[in-house]
């Protein structure tokens, strides 16, 4: 194990997260991380010269519709069912002085 998580390391973590852990899991906690830095180290052997970078797994296209306006300005309609307006907007009680 190339990767040495030492006790001090586990309890800044431990600080960081708010967790109490006991020394057993303490111990498992550092055995975990190191096997987690040596899987990653494993990873950075890899030739990944001719490897394009990417920022998403699949081909991410644009999925949204053009914004079209499709019924336009119909303000004579849309006032028509309005209780009080003064011909252009509603008109409604004022709500502060």
């Amino acid at each position: 194990m190339a990767n040495k998580i030492s006790d001090e390391t586990i309890e800044y973590v431990g600080i960081l997260a708010k967790l109490e852990l006991s020394d057993t899991e303490k111990e498992n906690a550092k055995k975990d991380m190191g096997d987690i830095l040596d899987y990653i180290d494993k990873l950075n052997e890899l030739d990944t010269s001719d490897v394009e970078p990417m920022s998403h797994a699949f081909p991410v296209n644009n999925v949204f519709r053009t914004d079209t306006v499709e019924n336009g300005d119909d303000r004579e309609n849309m006032l028509k069912n309005a209780p009080e307006q003064n011909g252009e907007a509603y008109v409604v009680p004022k709500t502060f002085d």
